[in-house]
């Protein structure tokens, strides 16, 4: 078998690749079959004079994409031979909240049976980020990620130079950045972006006539968080406030016992924030969206029951529109709508 194999010395295509590409055109061409082994990564280093971290990664490549498997104390073997015309797609994102998994939920009912897709979560932990991607370089068609990150103080970080250097790994027209505009990419990335910042600010303007009718909006921004968010949200909530004069306050939880007066309209962001404050808003029996107003950031099922006035991403959009581009092969950024629904909390 391993005479089948072609490497080009000369090439400038990674060896690794090479290895992985050789053996699914062997299997394209009927050369290899199910249950056929093939050498063992020693073997293979030592015939090809190569590292056998080279010949490791590519077996890694051909496992995950479940063309081939080990087994124990036997060695590597062919174990599937119909090589679907499918693409073949990584999902990273940072977290598993249920707005992000109406994006992913959206991405995958608009790419139907044309793709396949893995979904990796980092848990906005560089480290795991930046592992995931080294062990899965190569691997894909695409590459759909997400940039939240969190500093040891649990601030939020868009991106770092090592996550910065990973990405341009990947080739452009294989990337698909979801949410970061910021993220410096060529015109070949396809963009679906959120502009943080003005789009808090245009959400409440929207919303200005009701908000007035209040005297004092506080916004509850987690200032740690397991999960952080972008700070531009504060810079976008602090322009609109100052811009039109409306007296403010930020807070970094609701907290148990909050002391609540008439006229306070409340922002939550975290939905354990707003459960919380409408608890205590019952709880002292004022009246929800006349003496105490309520709106939070990011809609959920649990918000529209509970009739909750949200500004929010269309996700379903995010994830319909990346899908359609990869599937189009499309380029370019596209803005995410961002909305201000109008409910029965303020």
């Amino acid at each position: 078998m391993i005479k089948l194999i072609k490497i080009d010395e000369d090439s400038r295509v990674p060896k690794y690749k090479q290895i992985v590409d050789s053996i699914l055109q062997n299997i394209a061409n009927g050369n290899l079959k199910i249950n056929q082994k093939i050498p063992s990564i020693n073997s293979f280093s030592e015939e090809f004079y190569m590292s056998r971290d080279t010949v490791e990664k590519a077996y890694n490549i051909l496992k995950e994409r479940k063309i081939i498997s080990s087994i124990r104390g036997k060695g590597y073997y062919i174990t599937r031979t119909k090589l679907e015309s499918k693409v073949n797609i990584l999902f990273l994102t940072n977290k598993l909240s249920s707005y992000k998994m109406k994006t992913y939920s959206s991405f995958i009912d608009t790419l139907g049976a044309n793709a396949h897709v893995d979904l990796q979560i980092y848990h906005c932990d560089e480290t795991l980020f930046l592992n995931i991607l080294d062990k899965f370089e190569g691997a894909y068609d695409y590459y759909v990620i997400t940039t939240h990150f969190k500093t040891d103080e649990l601030k939020h970080l868009s991106f770092t130079d090592a996550v910065v250097n990973a990405i341009k790994n990947i080739l452009q027209e294989k990337l698909v950045v979801l949410d970061n505009i910021k993220l410096g990419t060529g015109d070949e990335v396809i963009k679906i972006y959120q502009d943080f910042e003005n789009d808090i600010y245009n959400a409440l303007k929207e919303g200005l006539s009701k908000i007035t009718k209040y005297k004092r909006l506080i916004l509850v921004y987690p200032d740690k968080a397991v999960y952080p968010y972008p700070r531009r949200i504060l810079h976008g909530f602090r322009k609109f406030c100052v811009e039109h004069e409306i007296n403010f306050e930020i807070l970094s939880e609701v907290y148990d016992d909050m002391i609540l007066k008439r006229g306070d309209l409340f922002i939550t962001i975290e939905e354990s924030d707003l459960v919380n404050l409408v608890k205590q808003i019952r709880d002292e029996e004022f009246v929800l969206g006349k003496e105490i107003g309520v709106i939070s950031y990011n809609d959920t099922p649990l918000k529209e029951l509970l009739g909750i006035t949200v500004m929010s991403t269309d996700f379903n959009i995010m994830g319909e529109t990346a899908a359609r581009m990869i599937l189009n092969k499309e380029k370019g950024q596209v803005k995410v709508p961002f909305n201000f629904i109008d409910r029965n909390s303020i």
